[in-house]
């Protein structure tokens, strides 16, 4: 990742702060973009303490305005725009699906589904101009199979992987590279917010995975980075699944 340009949504913590590191840890000049700027400033100071180079930007996914400003200042900053991760997403209360508001569904495509397709936009407009480039888009194991009481949420990953596909196909031939991921439960702040008020049973999730664990954060980022570089140059459109096996189960 030596001088690549790598802009990630969601990166103030996580699976986004965890890529943001690594990323900076292997060289590369990284735009760490997140709705609370003093999050993305807190990964920002950890980058530069190592020895590497990043500027943190505020960004709501669900904004055009904020969006667009978002990768101009990309661009403004270093040049060039190499690889993105659009990572950032919210979660729903466990809720079956004739309970779920028309503001929470709405809220919940803002920032699923319409902050990805609204980065992609941007991101693909700097790529097309360079003629290269390799975005990463964070769907879950939501975007393959379904749940009860996540059908809002599942309806958004499951758009990111229809995104994701539909892009591949057209800019593949324009050398720019787009796939998704797919986390399973993942030791994330979200993971530990929905253990807190019962929405996630540790135990039978747990157990749900064969590799009888949740994941980690760290290892979804390496997977990340692997989309990001030339190692992966013929994966092109693909949900890949990160989840301990439960997809498969």
């Amino acid at each position: 990742m030596e001088n690549q340009v790598v802009f990630i949504t969601g990166a103030g913590k996580g699976m986004g702060e965890a890529t943001a590191l690594l990323a900076g840890d292997r060289g590369a000049k990284v735009v760490v973009a997140d709705v609370d700027l003093q999050g993305a400033q807190s990964v920002v100071d950890k980058i530069i303490a190592k020895g590497g180079e990043a500027i943190a930007v505020k960004c709501n996914v669900a904004s055009v305005e904020e969006v667009k400003a978002a990768i101009d200042k990309t661009v403004e900053t270093y040049g060039r725009l190499d690889a993105a991760f659009n990572n950032a997403g919210i979660q729903l209360p466990d809720t079956d699906i004739t309970d779920v508001t028309e503001e929470d569904y709405d809220r919940v495509m803002d920032i699923n589904l319409k902050g990805v397709w609204l980065c992609m936009k941007y991101q693909l407009l700097q790529m097309r101009e360079q003629g290269s480039g390799a975005i990463v888009n964070n769907s879950s194991i939501g975007g393959l199979i379904g749940s009860a009481g996540r059908a809002a949420y599942h309806a958004t990953k499951h758009g990111v992987l229809g995104l994701t596909k539909s892009a591949a196909v057209a800019y593949a031939p324009k050398g720019i590279r787009v796939n998704a991921v797919c986390p399973g439960t993942i030791e994330t702040p979200m993971v530990e917010q929905m253990i807190k008020v019962g929405d996630l049973p540790v135990k039978e999730t747990t157990e749900w995975a064969p590799i009888k664990r949740f994941g980690k954060a760290s290892e979804v980022a390496e997977v990340v980075l692997w989309l990001f570089s030339p190692a992966s140059s013929y994966v092109i459109g693909q949900p890949i699944s990160v989840d301990g096996g439960i997809s498969i189960s």
